[in-house]
């Protein structure tokens, strides 16, 4: 497996975006993310991939480690930031115990998979060749596969903006992954903003406004480690 796999590292990394994409299209739009069978297939995605990680002896390469010094990442305080402008409209519950069970198990298990396939397959495969081009293509890609939600009954409006906060915060998740070494932070901001999202209600207005902080909260705290933290 793992010399397969050194060997069409770029094709494989490839083949778990495409696969990844159609299987999550597929259970939202046949299933949603408060059913069960959405919970089952992302949690045996993630099994599976795991285990590929493990199997190829890359568990630390793709980050699964903790940071060493959260201090001189300002103990994750932005991070915070972000993933609390879910509530900020305040907290509302709409659904069933279960819906809100499997819906955040499918989104722990999004928040893995969009990690481990974005930040720590992809990104490590170009960084290789070119760091610079890594950081861009691991942001852009990770923004710009939000688009898919229009096929999933999404409006247009939400998801551009939701496209723009996507590729900062991706720009950001890859910065910190590159320079801790680390895709645990990474994983757990994902994982809790997905969650969190079924408590939240947001409106037009609130939607600009969270729109702007993410950007900018995600670029200030990318360009801060950036200038800060060596390599």
């Amino acid at each position: 497996m793992k010399k397969i796999f050194e060997k069409h590292e770029n094709l494989c990394c490839m083949l778990l975006i495409v696969l990844y994409v159609v299987i999550n299209s597929y259970c939202r739009q046949n299933f949603g993310t408060t059913d069960y069978r959405s919970a089952i297939t992302n949690t045996i995605f993630s099994v599976v991939l795991l285990a590929l990680v493990i199997s190829l002896k890359r568990v630390t390469f793709y980050g699964l480690t903790k940071v060493t010094d959260l201090k001189k990442y300002l103990y994750s305080i932005p991070l915070l930031l972000i993933v609390s402008v879910q509530l900020w409209n305040g907290f509302h519950i709409n659904n069933t115990p279960s819906e809100i069970l499997f819906h955040t198990i499918t989104m722990i298990n999004v928040g893995f998979l969009e990690e481990m396939i974005f930040r720590g397959f992809l990104f490590k495969m170009m960084a290789k060749d070119n760091l610079k081009s890594a950081i861009i293509v691991s942001a852009i890609t990770f923004g710009m596969g939000h688009i898919v939600n229009l096929l999933n009954g999404a409006s247009l409006i939400p998801t551009l903006m939701q496209i723009c906060y996507a590729t900062a915060i991706g720009y950001m998740l890859v910065i910190i992954f590159y320079k801790s070494k680390s895709l645990i932070p990474c994983i757990i901001t994902h994982a809790v903003f997905n969650s969190l999202s079924i408590f939240s209600e947001g409106n037009k207005l609130m939607l600009y406004i969270v729109t702007v902080f993410i950007v900018v909260v995600s670029l200030s705290y990318a360009f801060y480690i950036n200038r800060t933290i060596e390599e």
